[in-house]
Order: structure tokens, then C-alpha cells, then sequence
């Protein structure tokens, strides 16, 4: 029975350089490897044109390179971009390209399926298969990079993971994928650049404070009230918001970051003062920012947008009580593509 081959990208560049040095060759070789698959992210032995002929067929009888396919890209209206991307063993994820003025932003999803059971998020209804492994989370972010190239004349600006999973419960791939986006050898991005959205995973946000890691952190929160928000994301009951409030004041003590909070106002569930209150009070132990989001309906159930006045009163009292808030439009509704709508359909 043929084994099956070694993803070569698994490799690190002094693994790479030591299997040359074990075949004969120069340990430089593995460099020039290590260049390719990072920093112009190729995704055949064929292109590294550079390397002879031989050695890219010594490469190919060891190795493969499980590279992302986008089986399907779908444009909205406004722009934005989805794309179904098939993985090495036959699953799906998608990612997202969100075009403004001034930048293009990649949303990037962390595990097929989800850990997690949020009741308003299409992604949650799915069985979470498994966690993506470093260089395919690396490999939906240069693909965005390239639609952006192509379709609006710039290179990537920015990257959120707030596609599919959540990411600390992947987080040393997670933190992988990062190193090689960030690193000069790799895409050379800013970390600055990047942000982490997570649900409130109190112990892995600790860990990343501990870690020095230098993205930005965004809070999945919905609501300030354990009742709520355990009704509408059940974890809740295991990671409470003192455990979520404590970990994000030991973020702030380590990092002296802004925290910024994802927040949905739904009809008839956290519309009231009293919720707006609730968030306020939450909000207030560190420099933070509230991203008001519009809803974007999964179905015909309980959740449902709130009227504008709601809206209005989380504005005037948050911005009453100066704590920067922002509204965040959706964008890609058309195509399934916006916050809580990724769900495999295309």
C-alpha cells in the first residue's frame, strides 16, 4: 500500500533544509523552497523555476502541496466577494472579500463547522469536521489577495477571522497561519492589520495576552446579561461574562489594547435600555468600541432585526457615555456572504 506523501508545507525551513542536506544537495536549497511556498506562495513543485529540474522531481516523489481550490466565486452587488474553497480532502469553507473606498478587507474562516452553538449564526447548525491546518487558512487569505489585485486594483489591507469556526479553539494554527502572513519571509503583513474575533474563550484570550501577540481582539458579545446571553449562545453557561470580563481585564493590563465588541440588536431580545445599560457597564473597565452590525436573517425565526430606534437609543447611550461605537452595514447580503450567513449554500 502506497503511503501517502508529507504535505511539504508542515516542513519547517530548518526541517526543509536538513531533508536537502540528507539528499545530497545544499542546505540553501531549502531556503529556496521555504521561499516559494511562503512568500510567493506556490502552489506546484512546477513553479519553482529557479530549482532545477531533477531536484522539483525529488520534491514531487516526497512531497505534495495541499493547496485550496475556490471551487466557486460568487460577486454581490455592492462588490463583495464569496468564495467556496475546496480543501485537499473534499470539504468546504468560505471566505469573503469586503471592498470599501479606501480598503479591502479578507474574512477568513479558522475550522469547517463550528465549535461553538450560537443560535443566530448559520455556521453554528453545522457539525464542526475539524479544525483548517496553518497553510489553509494561509491559502484563502492569498487567494483574496489576488481577487483584490484583480478586481479592484490594490493589494489586501486588512483580515478579520470572523468567517467560519472559532478561532481560539484553533489557535495554534491560528497563530501559525499569522507568523507566516505576517513575516517578512511570508506575505509581509502588518499584524496591525489583522484582528481576531472570537466568542469569549476566557482562558485562550489570557493565553493570547501571555503570548504578546500583536492583532487586534474583537468580542463576539450580544449581549451583557448572562440570562440573554446564554439564550441565544448557550456556551455561555460554561464561559460566563464575569470569567469573559476577568480575561479581557488581564488582556487590557498585558497588551493596553482596545477592545472592540461585536454587537446584534434584535427585536424583542436586547433592544431595551436596560440592555444598552448592561453593555455600558461591561464596556467600561477598559478603552473599548462597540460595532453595531445589522442582522442578516438565516431563516424566518426568532431573530430579527430591531427597529431603528432601538439602534438609535444604543447610540446616544454609548456615545453619551464616550465609548466609541460605529454601525456596520452588512455587505454580500445577496449572496450569502455577510456576518452570520456562512453556511456552504453556494
Amino acid at each position: 500500500m502506497e503511503t501517502a506523501k508529507k504535505d511539504i508545507r508542515a516542513l519547517t525551513k530548518e526541517q526543509l533544509r536538513e531533508f536537502f542536506v540528507n539528499n545530497g544537495d545544499q542546505a540553501f536549497r531549502g531556503n529556496q523552497v521555504y521561499e516559494w511556498l511562503w512568500n510567493k506562495a506556490a502552489y506546484t513543485f512546477e513553479d519553482m523555476t529557479n530549482i532545477s529540474k531533477e531536484t522539483r522531481q525529488m520534491l514531487e516523489e516526497n512531497f505534495v502541496i495541499n493547496h485550496i481550490k475556490v471551487d466557486q466565486m460568487q460577486r454581490s452587488n455592492d462588490g463583495t466577494i464569496k468564495n467556496a474553497v475546496r480543501l485537499h480532502d473534499g470539504l468546504i469553507v468560505e471566505s469573503v472579500l469586503i471592498p470599501t473606498a479606501k480598503r479591502t478587507t479578507a474574512c477568513v474562516s479558522s475550522q469547517v463547522g463550528c465549535s461553538l452553538d450560537c443560535k443566530f449564526c448559520a455556521t453554528a447548525r453545522l457539525k464542526r469536521m475539524r479544525n483548517l491546518n496553518p497553510d489553509e487558512i494561509f491559502d484563502q487569505v492569498v487567494a483574496i489577495d489576488r481577487e483584490s489585485r484583480l478586481y479592484f486594483d490594490r493589494p489586501l489591507s486588512n483580515i478579520v477571522f470572523m468567517g467560519m469556526g472559532e478561532p481560539l479553539m484553533n489557535y495554534n494554527n491560528v497563530l501559525k497561519a499569522i507568523d507566516k502572513i505576517t513575516s517578512p519571509e511570508g506575505l509581509g503583513m502588518s499584524p496591525k492589520r489583522i484582528v481576531v474575533s472570537t466568542s469569549g474563550v476566557p482562558k485562550m484570550i489570557k493565553k493570547m495576552a501571555d503570548d504578546e501577540v500583536k492583532f487586534g481582539l474583537a468580542v463576539s458579545l450580544h449581549s451583557a446579561i448572562d440570562e440573554v446571553r446564554t439564550s441565544i449562545m448557550p456556551f455561555n453557561a460554561t464561559f460566563p461574562l464575569k470569567d469573559l470580563r476577568e480575561a479581557l481585564e488581564y488582556w487590557y493590563s498585558k497588551t493596553k489594547n482596545t477592545i472592540t465588541y461585536e454587537y446584534v440588536v434584535w427585536d424583542g431580545i436586547n433592544d431595551t435600555k436596560n440592555d444598552a445599560d448592561a453593555l455600558i457597564q461591561f464596556c467600561k473597565f477598559a478603552p473599548s468600541k462597540v460595532n453595531l452590525i445589522e442582522y442578516n436573517p438565516i431563516d424566518d425565526g426568532e431573530f430579527q432585526q430591531a427597529n431603528s430606534q432601538a439602534l438609535d437609543m444604543y447610540i446616544s447611550m454609548l456615545e453619551k457615555n464616550n465609548i466609541t461605537v460605529t454601525v456596520r452595514r452588512s455587505r454580500g447580503k445577496d449572496i450569502d456572504a455577510a456576518c452570520g450567513q456562512l453556511a456552504n449554500k453556494s
